[in-house]
């Protein structure tokens, strides 16, 4: 009988970019909710090596991994140190994600590459790796009623358009239907996939938007429940996708956004 304060223990979880923002969120969730995680980076060590502290600290179990997710070698050797570390993965989080704003008329190939490259393809490689890894050690009943769990933090903008983001929309569009295929491709091995799109989360990403009264005042404009997210809002959310309590839900998409997708302009007749 597992212990419900503690939905993940002894599973392993991988969170990339896990060492700041949402990505930290999700890690010390997990990491409260029993798992043992690693905490993938590709800058700043010194952050995801006091997170790793921390939570051993705490009793809990976490190891630091460097890696540009979208480098195909670097994702191998990755799993491998997370393999070495603590035998297999259970849980998979796809969290790396970053930014390069433009208009289209300025915006450079490099920087569409870049945002696809980093947003989408890594998701890719990090759950092709994760599948491969769940279907080698076959399924644990003791652990998990699931074989395997991927969760790929996408944004509201896989749905809402964004004008001078075109790379940034496209690539979170394009994890959703990533993620319905290989949800759909893999539930028969029991692998289930599904996503967290964050609405309006307060991280270092978008410090612009929130870090000044007048700024949050317009931002709040977007979010009918009132309040901007906080990193602690996914990691909650991704704790219970990855927990036996969600093992009916596959393919999926749960908006974390404050309703943010409710289009909010609409409220009085647009």
């Amino acid at each position: 009988m597992r212990d419900p304060k503690f939905p993940l223990q002894n599973q392993v979880a991988l969170v990339t970019g896990g060492n700041s923002g949402i990505g930290e969120g999700i890690v010390r969730c997990m990491a409260e909710a029993g798992a043992a995680v690693g905490v993938n980076y590709v800058s700043h060590p010194e952050a995801a090596e006091k997170i790793v502290d921390e939570i051993k600290r705490a009793g809990g179990k976490a190891v630091a991994l460097e890696a540009d997710v979208s480098k195909e070698d670097q994702v191998k050797a990755m799993f491998a140190q997370l393999l070495e570390e603590f035998g297999t993965i259970d849980i998979m989080v796809n969290n790396a994600g970053l930014q390069r704003d433009a208009a289209l008329l300025e915006m450079t190939l490099e920087e569409w590459n870049l945002v696809i490259d980093i947003n989408l393809t890594g998701q890719f490689l990090c759950s092709r790796e994760a599948a491969r890894e769940f279907l080698r050690r076959g399924v644990r009943p003791e652990i998990s009623c699931a074989i395997g769990k991927i969760i790929c933090v996408s944004s509201v903008h896989q749905i809402i358009p964004w004008a001078g983001h075109a790379n940034y929309a496209a690539s979170k569009g394009g994890i959703n239907m990533m993620m319905q295929s290989i949800a759909q491709e893999l539930a028969p091995q029991k692998i289930r996939i599904n996503s967290i799109a964050p609405g309006a989360i307060k991280t270092p990403i978008n410090r612009a938007a929130w870090e000044t009264p007048e700024a949050e005042a317009q931002l709040l404009k977007l979010i009918p429940y009132g309040r901007a997210g906080v990193p602690r809002d996914i990691g909650d959310a991704a704790v219970w996708l990855a927990s036996d309590k969600s093992d009916y839900v596959n393919g999926t998409t749960l908006f974390v956004d404050g309703g943010m997708t409710l289009y909010p302009g609409f409220a009085t007749g647009g």
